[in-house]
């Protein structure tokens, strides 16, 4: 078994081949399941959060995402072999499905934003089967009507993966939330995901993220949007380490 004690959660110690393989062993096995990719900002919201704690608790995978996370795991001497961020993945998924001829449905981002990253992706994998895209409106977790036009979309094309980029914890609450009504193989919480592979958001540069500083890169592009989450909210993160 390859799941770990780390800080409030239990992760995958997996490499990133390693996470690829058990997501196909997923799809393969039909069943639907779900993919989550923690970071500071998810440990923090966890301490408090019962409902995220439940997703959590139910993840058939649990992948770590960001360099902090790493450094804690080395510092409590339990290391974490790779960081497997919802970025990374997510294109790597898109090979694998390219490969394989699995459907993938893209759920997220703005209007438009899903359609230009499909479009996208499909240039990078010319065999990928991007079976649907669908940018929800704002609130649309509070609209049942919404929510049911969502699972009907996505049922109706019966996709193998399902990415889901609504933001954390958004994102992963409504998997969990309609993981049986949808009916999907797998599906995977990429945060951003979507609107980096549709360029409408710059990734940091490779060197800031195998340094770990993606979060100040982003910091820098919308410190509006991002300072309470990075400076404010992410610091409790440092009581965490002395607490688990």
């Amino acid at each position: 078994m390859s799941r770990i004690k780390f800080l409030n959660i239990e992760v995958d110690n997996l490499t990133m081949d390693e996470a690829i393989e058990r997501i196909n062993d997923l799809i393969v096995n039909q069943k639907p399941s779900y993919v989550v990719t923690p970071n500071v900002d998810h440990i923090v919201k966890l301490e408090k959060d019962t409902d995220f704690q439940k997703v959590y608790e139910n993840a058939d995978l649990i992948l770590t995402d960001g360099m902090p996370l790493i450094w804690i795991s080395k510092i409590k001497r339990n290391p974490i072999k790779e960081k497997i961020s919802g970025s990374d993945l997510f294109p790597k998924i898109c090979g694998l499905a390219a490969k394989k001829g699995y459907k993938v449905f893209l759920l997220g981002a703005a209007e438009g934003v899903a359609a230009k990253a499909a479009e996208n992706l499909k240039e990078k994998y010319s065999d990928l089967n991007v079976v649907g895209t669908y940018s929800p409106s704002y609130g649309f977790e509070n609209n049942e009507k919404e929510i049911e036009k969502i699972i009907s979309e996505i049922n109706n094309v019966k996709p193998d993966i399902l990415a889901v980029g609504l933001g954390a914890p958004k994102q992963e609450k409504f998997i969990y939330n309609f993981r049986d009504k949808l009916n999907v193989p797998v599906s995977l919480a990429i945060g951003a995901s979507i609107d980096f592979e549709a360029r409408n958001i710059k990734r940091a540069p490779k060197w800031m993220q195998r340094i770990g500083f993606e979060w100040f890169y982003r910091l820098c592009k919308e410190p509006k949007r991002m300072f309470k989450r990075y400076i404010i909210d992410d610091m409790k993160i440092l009581k965490l380490i002395f607490n688990y």
